[in-house]
This record gives structure tokens, sequence and C-alpha cells, in this order.
């Protein structure tokens, strides 16, 4: 960016009076909502005009233009002024504001991507600068552009642990096309936040963490003009004392006003009052960005050679995903993976050799992990991949929830599930992951059984819309699927089929090969069972489980390792509630599980070649 010249009179009254706009615009889409967050707007007027109307390059009639700089309202409970910020950009009719909050206005209470100019969903607090900072990663070496990345936090929300990992990652790679903004208005929501006006401690922070920390005026556009002019060679953080409520009278740093929309008769005379500030009419028109962003296509990307393994070889799956991935990576330029420190465990590694230039450490930090493929993934720029035990994943759900709710198409590899990995215990082990991402909407949750499978998934993975979660296990099986067997999401594979089978046995991964293991010991006493691979947990190839059913006098027996809540044999279950004659009998993890070999840890809990076994015998002889 170029050195800092000092905006005239002229432009700076222009910038305050489209401040003034902005808190009036906001004022009258809450009250006329009659719920939001005025006073939380307030306090960021000057910011949002000085970084729209003066910072900020970009189109304003196309709002996800690659080229664009980009904009993170992480606080997003102000939403309104973002709103007011496009109609002011003229993206925006202006009396679409008056629709806030209305089933019938795509202007919801906290910024969605069916808004064009939102990216990144906002309001579950802490979650913003995580996701700029992969969109800054990306714009700083995959598209090696000019377009930077601002995100306006609240101070309510630096009390929150991710917003300090992603400061930590931004530092790391000298992110010093980020810029984040913090609106130290000093209310939170109930309480004033810990620090109120102690500037001096959050540049201290901001310092400690490696980043260049500017405190400003958030009210003087000329401060803030001069602040966004900086750059140096690590990442800005402006931290700007405001005022909640600034310009509302009786309201300006008074507790109890958050969230509350001002009654209409208030609303009027402050509107007049601020008005009356205002000198002139005329808008500021958007500079434009230079267009520098290459262009890309991450549509159809394939294999580029079948899978190569031999049937009776072993492999676990979680080795399988890495050469997977290593494969994909020179199908696209735009394939990407991220991992929290277990690269050598997930076997992302095996990426990371291949192409180092695409590969991002994440370090212990599952929260920002997930924050920072969802950023490296807007606007169709990259397909990440995020590798980590899966039950490490378990504390980044809010992340993956929000991720659902920015409709972004992002993919986890959970490695590590199960009693199945022996040894480490209890607190490696994923036993609550399948529930978890089952009831994440916009999910695909596949979990194969051997390498191919795997391969699919990956490949699989890469081609479709939303979380996709791929999990994959610690021991080695064999390769049950010839190199050229299809797979497709939703749809089951018959592993074993006999005409007389009399019991459909459904496992996948571990259990799978365990079900495998017990038709052979049934097969001696003359009892034959399906067996079925169902790939995908969700959505479950729920056709081909009832066929299956029918044609072994509906009985079913489900085995997984995973607890007994939100896994397979819940997703059977309601797959088939209600189809008569077909019963579900389940075998799981019932209990927190210990130490041992995953043989014993399998028999201990009832998942193993034995437990099944009898299962069977159980249901064949209660007929």
């Amino acid at each position: 960016m170029e050195a800092y010249h000092k905006p005239d009179q002229q432009k700076l009254q222009a910038l305050k009076d489209t401040a003034n706009r902005l808190r009036i615009s906001s004022i009258q889409a809450t009250t006329a909502a009659g719920s939001g967050h005025p006073t939380s707007c307030c306090s960021a007027a000057e910011i949002m005009a000085v970084l729209f109307f003066h910072t900020m390059r970009y189109k304003a009639l196309d709002p996800r233009n690659p080229h664009n700089d980009r904009f993170v309202l992480s606080k997003g409970h102000a939403a309104p002024i973002l709103y007011a910020v496009w109609a002011e950009a003229g993206f925006l009719p202006e009396s679409e504001l008056l629709n806030l909050r209305k089933i019938s206005s795509d202007l919801d209470g906290h910024p969605v991507p069916k808004q064009a100019f939102t990216d990144v969903a906002t309001g579950s607090l802490g979650q913003g600068l995580g996701a700029a900072c992969g969109m800054a990663y990306t714009g700083k070496y995959f598209d090696k552009a000019s377009y930077r990345v601002y995100c306006m936090l609240g101070d309510g929300e630096l009390s929150e642990g991710s917003v300090w990992e992603a400061m930590a990652f931004a530092s790391i790679y000298k992110l010093d096309n980020l810029v984040a903004i913090l609106d130290i208005n000093r209310l939170g929501q109930s309480d004033p936040a810990p620090l109120q006006h102690q500037m001096d401690i959050y540049q201290k922070r901001c310092e400690a963490f490696g980043w260049n920390a500017v405190i400003v005026d958030g009210h003087s556009v000329e401060e803030l003009c001069k602040a966004f002019g900086q750059v140096k060679n690590q990442p800005t953080a402006i931290i700007a004392k405001t005022f909640k409520g600034r310009g509302i009278t009786g309201i300006e740093d008074k507790e109890s006003w958050h969230g509350k929309p001002l009654p209409k008769n208030m609303a009027d005379q402050i509107i007049q009052e601020i008005s009356g500030q205002i000198q002139s009419k005329k808008k500021i028109l958007a500079t434009p960005p230079e267009e520098d962003a290459p262009s890309v296509d991450i549509t159809n990307i394939r294999m580029p050679t079948p899978p190569s393994y031999k049937v009776g070889d072993k492999i676990a799956t979680r080795k399988a995903y890495g050469q997977a991935l290593a494969k994909l990576g020179h199908a696209s330029n735009r394939i990407i993976a991220l991992d929290g420190d277990t690269k050598n465990s997930t076997f992302s590694e095996l990426f990371k050799k291949e192409h180092p230039d695409r590969f991002i450490e994440c370090y212990i930090a599952e929260q920002n992990m997930v924050s920072i493929a969802v950023g490296c993934a807007t606007r169709d720029r990259t397909v990440p991949f995020c590798s980590t035990f899966a039950a490490f994943f378990t504390r980044a759900f809010d992340q993956i929830r929000m991720a659902a709710i920015s409709e972004s198409n992002i993919n986890l590899c959970g490695s590590h599930c199960g009693v199945s990995i022996g040894e480490d215990g209890p607190s490696q082990m994923a036993l609550e992951d399948l529930a978890m991402f089952r009831s994440i909407p916009t999910s695909t949750v596949f979990y194969p059984s051997d390498g191919v499978a795997t391969e699919k998934a990956v490949e699989l993975a890469a081609n479709t819309k939303g979380i996709c979660f791929i999990r994959t296990s610690r021991p080695e099986n064999a390769i049950i699927y010839n190199n050229n067997e299809d797979f497709q999401i939703g749809q089951a594979k018959v592993v074993l089929k006999n005409k007389d089978d009399q019991v459909t046995v459904i496992g996948a991964g571990v259990t799978l090969h365990e079900a495998l293991a017990a038709a052979d010991l049934l097969k001696r006493e003359k009892i034959n069972i399906r067996v079925l691979d169902p790939f995908t947990i969700k959505p479950l190839d729920k056709k081909l489980i009832l066929d299956s059913a029918r044609a072994t006098k509906g009985r079913i027996l489900t085995v997984e390792d995973h607890y007994y809540e939100g896994g397979i044999g819940e997703a059977v279950a309601s797959a088939v509630v209600g189809e008569p004659g077909v019963t579900v009998t389940r075998l799981a993890v019932s209990q927190v599980p210990r130490s041992g070999k995953p043989a014993e840890l399998l028999k201990m809990f009832g998942i193993d070649r034995d437990a099944i076994a009898q299962a069977v015998r159980g249901l064949v002889t209660r007929a």
C-alpha cells in the first residue's frame, strides 16, 4: 500500500457524514425490527465509514469479486451497520434496511452468506478472526494477490480463546495483509468488558502475540485514516477506543442498552439530532481493486490414477487417507491440507512431503484450524482438508456448526476413532464423533473400511458441497475391494451374501472386518449372515438396508466402535423406523473405556467377532 496521504478537510467531513448516515440507518432498521443492537453499531460507525469509503478497495456492485478486499464482521450482532454500509455503497436499496430480521428479507439478525457481501456467518463470537486469517493466508500464499483482509471484533469476544489462537497464527505466518480492528466500546452484554478502556493492556497483549498494535480514537476519522494507512511486515491491530451507543444522547456509554432497539419516539428525536450534524448528502464512491487474483476452478477434481491396492494386503485407513490426499494434490493446485500437529499420525505428512507449499501447520489449535479452513474455502479459492484425531474435532463443534451456517465447503478427516486405538486410552478415542457430525446440517459422513474406499472417499469429498467428515482408523485391516470398485455417496456395499442369510450385520471400519470374521465362525455352525458396509453414515443407503433386512427375516444387527448414542445403530434405526417386521439390535461401546490392547478392548466392550457371533446366535434362536 502507498504511503499515508492525509485526506483533505472535505474528505474528512464526508467520512464523518457517512458515519452519521450509518448510525441513522442502524437506528431506523433496529427500531423498525423491534430488536437488534443499535448501540453496538453506533460505536463502530466511524470505523466502518473509513474502512469502506476510504481504505478498502472493492467493486460495490460485485461484493464477491475475487479481487476485492475482504471484510469479516466478527462482532456479528452489529449486522445492521454492515447492511447500512452496503446500502450506502449502492448495493442494497435503502428501503430494504427496514426489513431487517423479517422472514421475507435476506437481512438476518446476524450476517449469513445468502447475503452476497458476507463470506462467513458470524454471531457465535470469537470466530471471525480465524476465518479472516484463512482468507489472508490464501491471499498471500496461494493467490499471491494484493487484496487485503479486514476483521472487526468487539471487546467482549476478546475473552474467547479462539481469538488468541488466531492472533498467534497470523503472527507465525506473517500475515501482513491482515488488519484486525478491535472496537473497544467498554460494555459487554450484561456487564462492562473485563478491561473496559485499559487500552495499553490490549496493546501489550497484541504486541506480545507479534502484532503491530496501534491505539486510536475510534470516533476520529482522521486518526482511523492514518492508522489504516500504516503497513508493516506483520499483521496490524487497530485498537479503537469507542463508546457504545455513540451519538445517542442519554444512552451513550450507559449499561443495560445492549441488544435493545430505541423506542420510536426516542429514535425519531435522536435521528433528528444526528441529521443536524450532516453537512452533505453526497456519497463517497468505493475505490476499485487491483485485479491481480488468479482465476481458479475447483470443480470436478479427479484422482490422476485409480487406486493401486491388492486385495488381502493390509493398511490402516488413516494411512490410506494420507496417500490419497497426496495423490489428489497432483490433480489440482487448489487442494490444500491443514493439520493440528498430528500429521505423522493422520498421515497428512505424506501430502506435505509432496506439496509443501500447500500444507498449513495449524499447531494444537483445532478450533482455529477449522476457522482457517473456512476462510481458505471462501469465494471458492481452495479445497481444504483438515486432519487431526477425530476426538479433537469435538472441541471445534461450534466452529463446525458455524461452518455449516456459513455454507462452507470444507473436508475434515478424523483419525484414531474408537476403542480400537488401544493403549492411549479414552482421552484419545473418538466415540462421539459420528453423533456430532451427523447432527450438522449440510454434512456428509464417510466411514471407509479399507484403502480403496478411503481413496474414493477423499475424491468424493473434494467434489461434495458442505461439511464432509472422513472417519479413519488406526489398526491395519485387509483390502477387501477391487481397485475398480465404484463408490458413491449414499450407496452401501453388500460385502458378503448368501441365499439363506439369516441376519443382516452392518459394520464399518474395524467392526466391518470383525463382522466378516464372525461370518467365518458362524459358517461352521451353518448360520449365514449378510454383511453390509454403509460407506457413508450420512446419507445412509436406506433402500439397500431394507432390502437386505427383508431378505434376512427382518433382522438387522449393527456393530460400531462408537458410543450407542448417535452412531451407526441409531442412524440405521431411524432409517427403518415404522417398517413392519424389521428389528434392529445394536452393539456399541456402552461406557467410558480404558487402556488396553485393541483386541482386548473390542472384546471388553462387546464389539468383536465373538460378540457379533453371539448376538447373531441369539437372534436366530430367538426366532
